[in-house]
């Protein structure tokens, strides 16, 4: 059975996207202690200002971070709750397979069962 459809989410997608690159996930790291200034941000990570634009530019498309500018400084916000799409998700996945789990603990004490009677 193909549940290809079923798992079908644009903002899902868009989310796990943004945290599949090291540097975007090391960069919400850093926002989880508060705003910072893009060039900030850049810093640590060796690159031009164009490139890791790119990257802040993923992170905004997923509703991860929120982006304002004053003057000439562009600050970065981490938007936390966009995360909650993908909590469920994992979740939803969590649930499914501990009902996995318990179905194969229970035919296996079903089997083993058995084998005691032979």
């Amino acid at each position: 059975m193909v549940l290809h459809m079923e798992n079908h989410s644009p903002a899902l997608d868009s989310i796990f996207h943004a945290l599949s690159d090291p540097t975007r996930r090391a960069v919400l790291r850093r926002l989880g202690q508060g705003p910072a200034a893009i060039t900030e941000l850049a810093a640590p990570f060796g690159m031009g200002l164009p490139a890791f634009l790119k990257h802040v530019g993923v992170l905004e498309e997923a509703g991860l971070v929120a982006t304002q500018k004053s003057g000439r400084v562009r600050t970065c916000t981490l938007q936390a709750e966009a995360l909650a799409a993908a909590e469920k998700w994992f979740d939803e996945q969590r649930a499914l397979w501990a009902g996995r789990y318990d179905n194969l603990d229970s035919l296996l004490a079903t089997l083993g069962g058995h084998d005691n009677e032979a």
